[in-house]
């Protein structure tokens, strides 16, 4: 189909029965309007060249719906304004703002929270090492925060002998957990 002055509803039906030349002059005779259209949504030229171009692919595929009886014109720029707004919904999609490095999440980090269970595990580790009364000891005395003496009263021994569980505990515990502790640099 050659001849220019055949009308659109004959190229129309052509491009139905497959006419890929009459196709490609209907979407020439409206791809100013279809570039227009496409760049009133997407606001950027070169993108409008891209939503045209898909809008025209998207209309081949389609073309065994087109009513040949009907415009193409409106027809293929509402397939053109349809591609164009797709391209604003995938943009919206894509375009994320980065989070600012010092924005942290409210709670304990994951890391944290990690490092944590960790150091528990060891100090529970670290304390079942420990003989029992120096443990009841050391736990009673740095945790708890009871005295000496009072920890005698609890534990019915002299204070010098809690002392001196505390005492040894405290270093059996350094000892299996120094390198827990960061040296200054």
């Amino acid at each position: 189909m050659r001849n220019t002055d055949v009308p659109a509803n004959r190229w129309g039906r052509a491009a139905q029965e497959g006419d890929a030349e009459a196709f490609g002059r209907l979407v020439l005779a409206d791809a100013g309007t279809a570039r227009r259209v496409a760049y009133a949504v997407v606001g950027n030229w070169d993108e409008a060249e891209d939503v045209v171009q898909d809008a025209a692919l998207a209309a081949w595929q389609a073309i065994a719906r087109f009513d040949a009886n009907r415009p193409f014109r409106p027809w293929f720029l509402r397939i053109v304004a349809n591609a164009a707004l797709d391209q604003v919904r995938r943009r919206r999609v894509r375009h994320t703002e980065p989070l600012p490095e010092a924005l942290e999440a409210p709670g304990i980090s994951p890391e944290r929270w990690t490092d944590q269970v960790l150091l528990s595990e060891r100090v529970a580790a670290a304390l079942a090492k420990l003989a029992e009364r120096q443990r009841v000891a050391v736990m009673l005395f740095d945790l708890e925060g009871y005295s000496h003496a009072e920890i005698a009263t609890i534990l019915g021994v002299p204070e010098g002998t809690v002392r001196s569980y505390v005492f040894h505990a405290r270093r059996a515990l350094r000892q299996s957990l120094g390198s827990l502790v960061e040296e200054p640099t």
